[in-house]
């Protein structure tokens, strides 16, 4: 392996593995709804949790027992790009007539599988590194951003381009841009590094001979609370992802409001988000020496709560627009600083035998559990004081604020999210004074 050429191939490997999923993420919501599935919306997001909870566990064991980790990666990428690929095509020849079922059934075989390609890019990209002679807690942040850089991308492309003059955010062909992505990506994959595969021994006991070790880190207190308030913390990952883009659109109601930046360019406004992710990575090797992990992890969940507070006070128009801007700044905070440091914690605290298995573990707790908890939840808040009410004055003649009952929603996932903090400061100990004290 050459020091000279691995940063750059790691930078593709993550540009692509983050563009895969930009294309679609953030305005499937808005497609959806378009399409007359607005009610099911929160059913394909949580689809995403519910496959990590087994998914990236399944996969790192996988390649950390049998088969090397690059390979791994490069099968579930073709698979998830075939899926998704199939998924739009099928929209394709559907034409109005789309049903829920058959496009959830291809949309949740695709994500199945890509939900562990993510664990599986830090292990691949963490193996290079050290075996550059890199040290991953500096080198990887930088790479990573161009992982966002990636999402960026593929979501202002999904929002500006127009395919047979119908914006790609409004149209299947976001999936099909996915799934043609990930095919790409399942070809480069093979070109990674060679991944170390630690193979079953004789007289191994059934935890070890399955790679199940990484649940054991759960006798340990620290990593203990570390998963679980993984988990709580993952609630709030998909709520904007799912939800974000309908909010927004839900403005053009008021024609003072439709022509506006925000409610017309909802994706792009979203971009602003990942854009404060491309700065923040890189915040990450400085604030953990600066600080620690567990302040650094204490930062990015009360980001949260400023994350949806914003959406909650903000307006479409000027200035309250600037209240948008300022909750898309701070996500880059609210997901950064816990994602990338939770992985690098991981990473720092295991074995190398089991570290693909803890990765996969980090995601079950984040992604899967969390993620889908989070995510039926918030359809359900949202249901409950956005939609119901609004279905209700609708069929009474009575008027109704859209934008007042999101309002109310927002305020309630901040809530949420500032409870969450505090257990946490209260709960999770220092790594570095429990280190000092042993």
């Amino acid at each position: 392996m050459k020091n000279n050429n691995i940063t750059l191939r790691l930078i593709v490997l993550n540009f692509l593995e983050f563009a895969v999923w930009g294309a679609y993420l953030t305005s499937l919501g808005r497609y959806l709804g378009a399409s007359g599935l607005g009610p099911q919306i929160k059913w394909f997001f949580a689809m995403q949790g519910f496959v990590s909870i087994f998914m990236p566990t399944l996969m790192g064991i996988l390649a950390d027992r049998k088969i090397q980790a690059q390979k791994v990666l490069a099968l579930c990428h073709g698979l998830a790009g075939v899926f998704m690929a199939g998924a739009g095509v099928y929209c394709m020849q559907a034409g109005e007539a789309l049903q829920f079922g058959p496009l959830f059934v291809l949309y949740s075989l695709s994500v199945a599988f890509f939900m562990p390609t993510i664990a599986l890019v830090n292990s691949v990209a963490y193996n290079a590194l050290e075996g550059a002679g890199k040290d991953p807690v500096k080198a990887f942040p930088p790479i990573r951003v161009f992982g966002t850089v990636g999402f960026i991308i593929s979501m202002l492309a999904t929002n500006f381009v127009k395919i047979g003059g119908v914006a790609m955010q409004d149209s299947y062909t976001q999936l099909i841009s996915s799934g043609v992505l990930s095919l790409i990506l399942c070809a480069y994959a093979f070109t990674m590094p060679a991944c170390p595969v630690k193979k079953g021994q004789k007289g191994q006991s059934l935890v070890d001979a399955f790679g199940l070790k990484a649940f054991t880190l759960f006798k340990d207190r620290q990593f203990a609370v570390f998963f679980i308030f993984s988990m709580l913390l993952g609630a709030s990952l998909q709520i904007t992802n799912g939800y974000a883009n309908t909010f927004l659109g839900s403005f053009a109601e008021n024609p003072s409001l439709a022509d506006t930046f925000a409610v017309k360019n909802s994706n792009a406004l979203i971009s602003i988000s990942q854009i404060s992710e491309t700065l923040c990575i890189l915040l990450i090797p400085f604030c953990m020496k600066k600080f620690g992990i567990k302040k650094v992890m204490l930062i990015a969940m009360f980001a949260w709560v400023f994350r949806f507070g914003f959406f909650g006070c903000g307006q479409p128009d000027f200035p309250g627009v600037l209240l948008f801007i300022l909750s898309c700044v701070v996500y880059g905070v609210a997901f950064d600083f816990f994602n990338i440091s939770g992985s690098l914690y991981v990473n720092e605290n295991t074995d190398k035998d089991i570290r693909s298995s803890a990765q996969g573990l980090f995601m079950l707790m984040t992604n899967g559990l969390g993620a889908t908890v989070g995510t039926l939840a918030a359809g359900a808040v949202v249901d409950a004081v956005v939609f119901a009410p609004q279905a209700a004055a609708a069929a009474s003649g009575v008027d109704f604020s859209v934008a007042g009952a999101w309002s109310n929603a927002w305020y309630i996932f901040a809530g949420y999210a500032f409870v969450v903090g505090v257990l946490f400061m209260i709960l999770f100990k220092d790594p570095q004074k429990v280190a000092k004290k042993a």
